[in-house]
């Protein structure tokens, strides 16, 4: 069996920082090779990425501490290829071949 992405997939690489990685088995780099297509038949976007870490890769039962209300909580910057993802569409934006996400916790305790 290959462990190529299929012509189906959309190779990208998704970073977490600011302690987040934490959520995520400790692990601030993930290679993932996500199906192009969502839930719904649309082209997968952002969305898509975020039910996705957190249904698969995301090991931590906490989950409220990266997504509140089905989206990334606030305090949580997100990077689409180093540009914030309200310049590019937010959560509707579609993944791209080899797309850079970045999450980046701006939360702190005190």
């Amino acid at each position: 069996m290959s462990t190529e992405p299929s012509k189906a997939d959309v190779p990208i690489v998704v970073e977490f920082t600011g302690g987040l990685e934490l959520l995520f088995s400790n692990q601030r780099k993930h290679r993932l090779s996500l199906p192009s297509i969502g839930e719904k038949g649309q082209p997968a976007n952002t969305a898509f990425l975020v039910r996705y870490l957190c249904e698969n890769v995301m090991e931590d039962k906490r989950k409220e501490m990266f997504v509140i209300d089905g989206t990334v909580r606030p305090g949580i910057l997100v990077l689409i290829n180093d540009a914030d993802w309200e310049l590019e569409g937010g959560d509707q934006y579609e993944l791209k071949k080899n797309d850079n996400i970045i999450f980046v916790s701006t939360l702190h305790g005190g």
